[in-house]
């Protein structure tokens, strides 16, 4: 009997390249975007079909605000069109919409589209995609530290209760499985501030192609490295359960202080 190949419960995406694609047909940014816009839609289709629950998209760093006035307008003008767009699609194929980040900064009105898109795709269960805009790793962590902090102040939580797994759970998406597998196109072999909390044992893949030319075939040879991948989370291979790594999700205890080497 054939084992069916190990699918990522969880996929992350650093949507890079854009700006050089649309360099090298010498058109401005913003055409590079609109292209991505599309590579998106076929991610989202590939997941759906392979069963992937969860889809996490890098679409605008904390640090994205410092570009260019126009460019960041523009990114602005096409994320309200693409809420308008596609939410009704993204309905109609039973994916949650979901964003983390620092909502307050896009103002009213595209905090408003943020909100109405994620009631409106609450119940959907096919596929949960979330969208990290105007996120950074660096914030998330100094946002979880600080609720913890609040804790403490009021007395709701002692230091000494302090660990690994309160510092988690009010993280962004501690309620989701963590990524199994990251993929950044574009060629730069770097995590770029994204998850960095979330990332901690996930499998990374990286590819020259820019994101506007992402295919199914890229995609798939992704999950194929990531399907013959061991996954060990610090232990040794004869400590793993017969069969291959834990289940996703259920990173072993003893990974934190055994066998550091070989992860």
């Amino acid at each position: 009997m054939t084992t069916p190949p190990r699918i990522p419960r969880h996929l992350a995406v650093i949507m890079d390249g854009n700006g050089r694609w649309a360099a090298r047909r010498r058109r401005p940014r913003v055409i590079g975007h609109r292209a991505g816009a599309r590579a998106v839609n076929l991610c989202i289709d590939f997941c759906l079909a392979r069963g992937v629950e969860v889809l996490t998209l890098f679409a605008f760093s904390s640090e994205n605000w410092g570009r260019p006035p126009d460019e960041v307008g523009a990114l602005m003008r096409l994320f309200v069109n693409a809420l308008e767009r596609e939410i009704d699609e993204l309905q109609r194929r039973g994916v949650c919409v979901r964003f983390v980040g620092e909502r307050t900064r896009f103002g009213a009105a595209i905090a408003g589209r943020m909100d109405a898109a994620e009631r409106a795709t609450a119940t959907n269960a096919r596929l949960t995609l979330v969208v990290a805009a105007s996120y950074g790793g660096r914030q998330d962590i100094a946002s979880a530290a600080r609720a913890l902090a609040e804790d403490v102040a009021v007395g709701r939580l002692r230091p000494e209760d302090i660990d690994e797994a309160a510092l988690g759970a009010r993280m962004a998406l501690s309620d989701l499985p963590p990524p199994d597998l990251f993929i950044r196109t574009g060629g730069e072999l770097r995590i770029s501030n994204f998850l960095l909390w979330q990332l901690a044992y996930t499998e990374l893949w990286f590819t020259e192609r820019l994101w506007p030319d992402l295919d199914d075939a890229t995609l798939q040879e992704a999950l194929d490295a990531f399907a013959a991948r061991e996954r060990r989370y610090g232990l040794t291979g004869e400590q793993l359960p017969v069969g291959g790594a834990p289940a996703t999700g259920a990173i072993p205890v003893a990974a934190a202080a055994t066998d550091i080497i070989g992860r």
